[in-house]
C-alpha cells in the first residue's frame, strides 16, 4: 500500500492534470483577434438575430422594430424596418395606421428563400403572423395563401417570447410553438389546418428546443420536443428537474368529439440520461440543445446541454434514431400491456378507438430513459457554467461546439467520435455579461454574439494567432486551420491537419529545404520579451522576468545554472521575480514551453550586477551566507 502522503500526492497530480486538460487551450481577447461590435438599438434584450447570407449583414429583431446591421461599416447608423402589420393599417381612404395597434415582436424565422422572413407579434392579447421581403425598399407585411390558416388558428393565442418553434413548410404549412410555466395550456401547440394542442395537466414544464424530423413519407414526420420538468418529489435527494423529450406526429389531428378532441393523441414522452454512472455523476437540468441534421433522418443527432446542482456543465448526445427506438420498444410507465396501443403516426387519429384513447390519456411517459448515443457518457463535463449551446456539424467528419460561459466569454470545442478539446476561449465583451444569442456564418467563419445590448462579430478561423510553425498549427487543432507549408491558414484542403491526436510529427512531412530553414531558425525565434538584451541592476534589486504564456496545455520553465522554476500556465504571463538582486541572480535566463513533446524558448534574459563583471557568480557574501545557513541548521 502506498504511504498516505504519496497517496494524496499522486491524487492532487490527477486532479490538477485532468483540470488542465479541460481548459481551453488559448485565450482571445480583442487583443488577439478581430473583433467588430455595433451596440443593439432599444433598452430590451433582442427577440432574435437572424444571420443573413451576406457575412457582415446581420437582422436584429427587437420588440417594435428590425434592424439591419453592416459591420462592413460598423460606423453606419442601422437601417430600422418597420414591420406594417396588414391588420393594422386602416384602408382608408387614404390608408393610415391605427393607433391602437400596438404588437410585440414574438418570433422571427429566416426562410429559405432569399431575405424571406416570416415573423408573429402579440399586443398581450391576440397574435398576428406575416411573412416580409426584405429585399424591398419598405418592405411589408405579406399575405402568403399557405400561411393564411396558421394566421387564423394563432390569432387567439399569446406566444411567449423566447420560445423554440418549428415550421413545417409545406403546401399547407403547420407552425409548432411551445409554451412553457405551469399554466392549462402549458405543452407543444400545432397551428395551421388542424389546430392542436396539448393535453390538460399541473406539470411545470419550461421548453427548451424542437426538432423537426420530416421523412419521404409526410405519414412519417414527427416533431420532438426537448424539456425540463419541475420534480414533484420534494425529497433531500432529489433533483429539481427532470430533462424530457416528447413525441408528436406531424399528421395528428387529435381525437373524437369528447375524448382528447383538438388534443395530442400520438405524444409520448421519455426521460433523457446525462451522466456517468462508474463515478455516479448525473446532470438533471436541461438547460439547452442544438440540432445537426444528417442525410437519413435517424442520424440526426441533438446537442443537450445540462447542467447540476454542483454547478458543473455537461453535453450529451443524442441520435433520433435511440430515441425513436424508446418510443417504440419502452413499455409505458404504470401499464404493463398495451399492446393495442398504437406507436407509429396514424393516417386519420379522429378514428382511433375510445379505449385506446383513454389509454393516451393517461398513460404517456415510456418505462425506459433514453441514454446518449452508444450508451456513452457526457462528450464533455467540467466546471464550467455553461448556458447556451451551437455546433457546426461536418468539419472534416469533427464538429465544432460553440458554448457560452455565465460570464460572456464563449469556448470553442472540437468534438469527433472518441473525445472532445477546447480549442479556445473568447472573450468578445470587455465586461461581465449574459449572452443572449449565438449564431454562426459558416462559409465566413464569423461568429456573432449578442447580449442585451451589443452585438460581437468576431473571426473562429483566426489561424495566424496559433503561431508561424507547423507544429504550432497542428498542436491547435482546429478544424478551422492547417498548415499549408508557409503558415496558418483557414484554407484547409490540402493542408496538415491532426485534429484527433494534435501530432505535430507530421510535419516530417513537409519538404526538406522547409524543415532544414526550420531547423536553422529553430523554434526559439519567437517571442522574446527582451530579446536576449543584456540588463545590468542594481544590488538588493527587486526585477520581474517575464515571459508570454499562449498555450495554457503547455508547461512553462525558467531556466537558470541548472535551476528549473515552474510557472502557472493559468496566466497570461509566466513571470519570475527578482526578489533581492545579487551575484547568485547573475547569468543568463531562458524562459522554455513544452506541449506534447515540442519544445519553446520564449525569452531569454541576460542579467549583469552592476559594478561587477558580467558572469561572475561567486563571492565572499555568498560563502557568509552559506556559513550562516549551515552554523544555524548545527544550532
Amino acid at each position: 500500500m502506498l504511504p498516505l502522503f504519496l497517496t494524496a500526492y499522486l491524487l492532487c497530480l490527477r486532479s490538477l492534470t485532468a483540470t488542465t486538460t479541460l481548459l481551453p487551450r488559448m485565450t482571445f481577447t480583442e487583443k488577439e483577434t478581430a473583433m467588430k461590435r455595433l451596440p443593439l438599438p432599444g433598452h430590451h434584450a433582442p427577440i432574435e438575430i437572424v444571420v443573413e447570407g451576406e457575412p457582415d449583414t446581420v437582422i436584429a429583431a427587437g420588440p417594435k422594430h428590425l434592424n439591419s446591421l453592416n459591420f462592413q461599416n460598423p460606423q453606419k447608423t442601422p437601417v430600422e424596418i418597420h414591420v406594417l402589420w396588414t391588420e393594422c393599417i386602416d384602408p382608408g381612404p387614404p390608408p393610415t395606421l391605427r393607433a391602437d395597434c400596438n404588437y410585440n415582436i414574438t418570433l422571427v424565422h429566416k426562410r429559405e428563400e432569399a431575405n424571406q422572413l416570416f415573423l408573429c407579434g402579440t399586443n398581450g392579447k391576440e397574435t398576428l403572423c406575416c411573412d416580409m421581403n426584405l429585399s424591398e425598399q419598405s418592405p411589408g407585411c405579406l399575405p402568403l395563401e399557405k400561411m393564411e390558416k396558421i394566421k387564423g388558428s394563432i390569432r387567439k393565442f399569446v406566444i411567449k417570447e423566447g420560445e423554440p418553434f418549428a415550421l413545417l413548410d409545406s403546401p399547407e404549412s403547420d407552425l409548432y410553438i411551445t409554451y412553457s410555466g405551469s399554466q392549462d395550456n402549458v405543452g407543444i401547440h400545432k397551428f395551421g389546418k388542424n389546430r392542436v394542442t396539448p393535453a390538460r395537466h399541473n406539470k411545470e414544464q419550461h421548453y427548451v428546443g424542437l426538432v423537426l424530423s420530416r421523412q419521404r413519407e409526410p405519414l412519417k414526420s414527427r416533431v420532438y420536443a426537448f424539456y425540463r420538468e419541475k420534480n414533484r418529489d420534494r425529497g433531500l435527494y432529489s433533483e429539481m428537474w427532470i430533462p424530457f423529450v416528447a413525441r408528436v406526429c406531424t399528421g395528428d389531428r387529435g381525437g373524437p368529439k369528447n375524448i382528447l378532441q383538438y388534443s395530442w393523441t400520438s405524444q409520448m414522452n421519455a426521460r433523457l440520461f446525462c451522466g456517468d454512472t462508474d463515478s455516479r455523476q448525473h446532470f438533471s437540468e436541461l438547460v439547452d440543445v442544438a440540432t445537426v441534421q444528417a442525410d437519413q433522418w435517424q442520424d440526426t443527432r441533438v446537442y443537450a446541454l445540462f447542467r447540476n446542482e454542483w454547478g458543473r456543465s455537461a453535453v450529451c448526445v443524442y441520435t433520433i434514431r435511440d430515441i425513436d427506438h424508446i418510443f417504440t420498444t419502452s413499455p409505458f410507465k404504470g401499464k404493463d400491456v398495451q399492446s393495442n396501443r398504437p406507436r407509429e403516426c396514424v393516417e386519420d387519429s379522429t378514428k382511433i378507438q375510445p379505449d385506446v384513447l383513454r389509454m393516451i390519456e393517461t398513460y404517456s411517459e415510456m418505462e425506459q430513459w433514453v441514454r446518449p448515443e452508444k450508451n456513452s457518457g457526457p462528450l464533455l463535463s467540467n466546471h464550467h457554467s455553461y448556458t447556451h449551446i451551437h455546433v457546426h456539424g461536418s468539419r472534416s467528419n469533427h464538429n465544432v461546439l460553440f458554448l457560452s460561459l455565465n460570464n460572456g466569454g464563449i469556448h470553442k470545442v472540437m468534438q469527433n467520435k472518441s473525445q472532445t478539446f477546447i480549442i479556445a476561449e473568447y472573450q468578445p465583451f470587455n465586461h461581465r455579461t449574459h449572452v443572449v444569442s449565438i449564431g454562426l456564418h459558416p462559409s465566413s467563419g464569423k461568429l456573432y454574439v449578442s447580449s442585451r445590448n451589443e452585438l460581437v462579430q468576431l473571426n473562429v478561423a483566426n489561424c495566424a494567432q496559433y503561431g508561424d510553425s507547423c507544429e504550432l498549427c497542428v498542436l491547435a487543432r482546429d478544424p478551422y486551420c492547417g498548415w499549408n507549408g508557409t503558415h496558418c491558414t483557414p484554407e484547409t484542403d490540402g493542408t496538415l491537419q491532426d485534429l484527433t491526436h494534435g501530432n505535430h510529427a507530421i510535419c516530417l512531412t513537409v519538404s526538406k529545404v522547409q524543415l532544414h530553414e526550420k531547423v536553422f531558425r529553430g523554434s526559439t525565434a519567437t517571442h522574446a520579451d527582451e530579446a536576449k538584451g543584456s540588463v545590468t541592476l542594481p544590488p538588493e534589486s527587486k526585477h520581474f522576468l517575464r515571459c508570454p504564456v499562449s498555450s495554457h496545455h503547455a508547461q512553462y520553465s525558467w531556466r537558470h545554472l541548472g535551476s528549473n522554476t515552474s510557472c502557472s500556465s493559468r496566466e497570461q504571463q509566466c513571470l519570475l521575480l527578482i526578489d533581492s538582486m545579487g551575484p547568485e541572480h547573475v547569468g543568463a535566463y531562458t524562459c522554455v514551453s513544452e506541449e506534447m513533446g515540442h519544445r519553446r524558448v520564449l525569452a531569454q534574459h541576460q542579467l549583469q550586477l552592476e559594478g561587477r563583471a558580467a558572469g561572475r557568480s561567486s563571492s565572499p557574501l555568498i560563502w557568509l551566507c552559506l556559513m550562516a545557513v549551515v552554523i544555524k541548521s548545527l544550532s
